[in-house]
């Protein structure tokens, strides 16, 4: 069932918040082991806070939307009596000044903690591996990438672990693993989604949102977030004309990438949108100056662990915090400086052209974990750097940015595309993405091994 669904259930008396907390408890006990989503999982928490609930609504009180909706949260957002390792061997990595104001703001929309999901190490990693405390296996195929760095979120929300996963994105952290899980993932407005309570990598750059597995279920998470009273999606205005970029920067993808998307643009037609080919400014002097504000960045966020415990760390993460502390303070208020001229310039070409953008996310199915994991750290970081090539120029413009499942390989491995709207125009940008899917007509997508053990319980 989708976390609308459950909701609707739970407020009609059909079944209760205890009971799909429980059953969920039980299908992580028994598959999580094998899978690696959770870091923790505070089980007796979780059934305290449905019966809580469930009290709460026999005597009349819903708190909103999705009482009664079990959630997991990303191990950098701070749960107030839970350990936040942030993907590192610290059991306690960022204790943080209080609780995140995102666990606070779904808890009083009815949702229930079921725990938290596993996470690149220190949110640095692209394909999800974390030799720490174990990558979390893709429930498509064990031997791929999840997609990183919120990669136990995109895992659980898959395999039916749990209906919603809050995650994070630097440079496609949240749009990543929802392409190479299967699932929808929005990285939202900048700041639109408070940070507070959040371990930070890059200030300037980091969004925290939602995935699902339907559009829906992530219309419902973001309205919880942010407070909003009405999760419905306005209609859309007009045609849309949605550009569709897949050249230049945007282009040598894989051969059933591109058909996907192909045949995606064609489905724009039946929703009342006007697909363009459509060719960008050219990105690379923006993609430059978000490069080096993202590894300042973070260099100064996670400098003291380097110093102070740098064997507690990856190698991979080691090298790219080293990189990071390379970098003068002065070149680091250019790039500043920069990222916003150059963000406002891109913004004002493309957006009095194209009312949403539509690119690539992954230039190919999610590749074999031990191929592209191997070897040296500077080999392994042209390897991320390549996959995440179509994801990290969204997070320098702040726009909200949607991941859209599409498809399946041939191979059975998923596919998707990204959609990005203007500052402020997340509803607008789901509202049309949900014409698209009502258009397509087709089911969640759900790995074929867990589908219909999820279906029959």
């Amino acid at each position: 069932m989708t976390a609308g669904a459950l909701a609707a259930a739970i407020r009609s008396g059909a079944t209760s918040a205890e009971a799909v907390t429980r059953r969920l408890l039980d299908r992580i006990a028994r598959l999580d082991p094998s899978l690696g989503a959770f870091a923790v999982v505070d089980a007796d928490r979780a059934l305290a806070e449905a019966r809580a609930l469930d009290a709460e609504l026999c005597a009349g009180r819903a708190r909103g939307p999705l009482h009664g909706v079990p959630v997991a949260y990303k191990d950098l957002c701070v749960v107030a009596g839970l350990p936040t390792s942030c993907g590192t061997a610290l059991r306690d990595y960022f204790p943080g000044e209080g609780e995140s104001e995102v666990v606070a703001r779904l808890r009083a929309a009815g949702a229930v903690t079921l725990g938290k999901a596993t996470m690149s190490e220190l949110a640095m990693g692209t394909f999800g591996e974390n030799r720490v405390q174990g990558t979390p296996r893709n429930p498509w195929d064990a031997a791929r990438v999840p997609g990183g760095s919120s990669s136990g979120s995109a895992v659980a929300v898959a395999a039916g672990l749990a209906p919603l996963a809050v995650g994070s994105d630097t440079g496609g952290s949240i749009r990543i693993p929802a392409a190479c899980c299967g699932v929808w993932g929005l990285k939202p407005t900048y700041d639109l989604v408070s940070r507070r309570g959040v371990m930070p990598l890059s200030p300037a750059l980091d969004h925290l949102g939602p995935l699902a597995r339907t559009l829906g279920d992530l219309a419902l998470a973001l309205a919880a977030m942010t407070g909003a009273t009405d999760a419905a999606a306005p209609p859309a205005a007009g045609r849309a004309v949605v550009g569709v970029a897949r050249d230049g920067e945007f282009g040598d993808c894989h051969v059933e990438v591109d058909a996907a998307i192909e045949d995606a643009v064609k489905r724009f037609t039946r929703c009342g949108a006007e697909p363009v080919s459509y060719a960008p400014p050219d990105p690379r002097a923006l993609m430059d100056a978000t490069t080096i504000v993202v590894r300042r960045e973070a260099a100064l966020a996670h400098g003291r662990m380097l110093r102070e415990r740098p064997e507690a760390l990856q190698p991979f993460t080691r090298a790219r915090l080293d990189t990071g502390l390379a970098i003068a303070d002065a070149d680091y208020r250019e790039a500043l400086a920069a990222l916003a001229r150059l963000r406002a310039e891109f913004l004002a070409a493309v957006f009095t052209r194209v009312d949403l953008l539509l690119a690539p996310i992954v230039p190919e199915p999610p590749p074999v974990l031990a191929e592209v994991t191997a070897g040296e750290p500077a080999e392994v970081q042209a390897r991320m750097t390549r996959f995440s090539r179509f994801a990290r120029l969204f997070n320098g413009l702040g726009v909200p940015t949607l991941t859209v499942p599409c498809g399946v390989s041939a191979d059975g491995l998923p596919l998707a595309f990204q959609l990005a709207a203007r500052p402020d125009e997340d509803r607008a940008l789901l509202a049309l993405a949900a014409r698209w899917d009502a258009a397509r007509g087709a089911p969640a997508l759900m790995p074929p091994n867990f589908s219909e053990e999820f279906l029959d319980g």
